[in-house]
């Protein structure tokens, strides 16, 4: 394909893309294929001989996109949204066009500088204070794996990147009962063991107890185990709970233990200055992180992390190689030292493009629009007979469930619901998740696309209605 032939397809493509956007309530909004389904229009050896443009995208629309699930559908409820925009997808044309690594300051200066001023946009827009110094990590995942890893090293005194974990002292992570399972996962990787992951018990709305985490860690310090790290949650994923930021933050400080709060989803609701209460204590954290590929329109993956301490961050990942050696030194940031690849895109530029693009005021008042919608339709479903509202609305997130009159067996209640959610997944108009609430089978309703509007939510409530009534 020469220059010419990349022009003229180029221009089809995003027509494609404009079409596909425009009219992509037509989708089913998941993919209606079974297991295997793909797989097997798919050739199970290369090509020997080029084939066309043409050909390519007529495979695409034919046999790929039935199993695509449209998380930009604007009746797409499920999970969390995996935000798109027109701007941010601008930007990523350009991102592949330029094919940089931007792992040093000296690979693309201009990737550098714009993320450390990215960064510090969006600090200023959810209000953390100026002591606060961000990057972006791929994932909320694997930004709490950094702040673990960062955690274990000061903990240590550096010791464990040098002489391993072999004779050190074990070491515990406190988190709450409701907090994502990438906790866990992190542990794990970070050598700290399952075992020594303390689910918190939390109280009455979803949070965590900090009594609770005060008898835990004066538990583990009896028995011998290092208290290293407390992650706190402002947007539970099962219900968008949030634990008390502050009370917390004072416990460790007391005890010298590493606070890190994963705001991942909901922390783009605090662009919106009457729900900052939520992060109350957090200027006390010693790091933080949320993820503008979720609630802020912007594509996958870009995840906003931010650290009080950055040399501690870079301590914990720094290596240097003489192939990696640059005369810059510390006169710059090569941010191939704040986490864990070498590599890295330019991720930056789809922030500039969407923060630029739309302006704060309104990417403030879509995410109100959404939060708004979604207390009106939990109003809704909690005034029809037969639904229950389980856990209210948090942000643009609330469970319910289908609560016929006369039945009141718990076990018969939550298979009902798991045939009706399956029911509504297999209709194709609307997707949703599941999630338990004290161990009762509930449905999520989350809010987030970028091109959903009120009525998307009153469809969506109607398709509930006749899907339940048909059971």
């Amino acid at each position: 394909m020469n220059d010419q032939d990349f022009r003229d397809q180029a221009h089809g493509i995003v027509d494609w893309m404009a079409d596909y956007l425009d009219t992509i309530e037509r989708y089913p909004v998941r993919a209606a294929v079974g297991p295997g389904d793909i797989a097997a229009k798919l050739p199970e050896t290369p090509p020997d001989d080029s084939h066309t443009i043409e050909a390519i995208l007529g495979d695409f629309e034919r046999d790929i996109l039935p199993g695509i699930t449209h998380w930009q559908h604007p009746r797409f409820f499920a999970y969390f949204p995996a935000n798109s925009s027109p701007p941010s997808v601008l930007a990523e044309m350009l991102t592949a066009t330029i094919g940089a690594q931007c792992m040093l300051w000296q690979t693309s200066p201009a990737a550098t500088e714009m993320e450390t001023r990215m960064l510090d946009w969006l600090r200023q827009m959810i209000g953390l204070p100026p002591g606060f110094t961000g990057v972006i990590q791929d994932s909320a995942s694997g930004a709490t794996l950094v702040a673990i890893l960062t955690a274990r090293e000061k903990m240590l005194d550096w010791q464990s990147n040098e002489e391993g974990l072999f004779g050190q002292p074990p070491l515990a992570v406190y988190c709450s009962a409701e907090t994502h399972s990438s906790i866990e996962k992190a542990a794990t990787i970070a050598g700290l063991g399952r075992r020594h992951v303390r689910k918190i018990a939390v109280d009455g709305d979803g949070g965590m107890r900090p009594d609770a985490l005060e008898a835990a860690i004066a538990a583990d310090q009896a028995a011998g185990i290092r208290p290293c790290c407390v992650v706190a949650t402002i947007g539970s994923t099962g219900t968008g709970a949030s634990d008390p930021i502050r009370p917390l933050s004072e416990i460790c400080a007391t005890h010298g233990v590493w606070l890190h709060v994963d705001a991942a989803w909901a922390g783009s609701a605090l662009i919106l200055e009457e729900h900052r209460h939520l992060a109350d204590g957090a200027e006390a954290a010693d790091s933080f992180v949320f993820n503008p590929h979720k609630w802020l329109f912007t594509n996958f993956d870009c995840s906003a992390y931010f650290v009080r301490d950055e040399e501690a961050l870079i301590r914990t990942f720094e290596i240097m190689p003489e192939y990696l050696k640059s005369r810059e030194g510390r006169q710059v940031i090569d941010y191939r030292d704040w986490g864990i690849p070498l590599g890295r895109r330019f991720r930056a530029l789809k922030l500039w493009f969407v923060i630029r693009a739309y302006g704060v005021d309104r990417l403030k008042a879509m995410i109100a629009d959404h939060i708004a919608w979604t207390h009106r339709l939990a109003e809704a479903v909690r005034a029809t007979p037969d639904f229950e509202i389980m856990t209210p609305p948090r942000l643009a997130l609330f469970t319910f469930r289908y609560h016929p009159a006369g039945t009141n067996d718990g076990a018969a209640l939550d298979a009902l619901n798991a045939r009706l959610l399956q029911r509504i997944n297999d209709d194709g108009r609307i997707y949703l998740t599941q999630t338990l609430v004290d161990g009762t089978y509930v449905i999520r309703f989350a809010v987030g696309q970028r091109s959903t509007e009120l009525r998307h939510l009153d469809e969506a409530w109607k398709v509930i209605r006749d899907l339940a009534a048909g059971l």
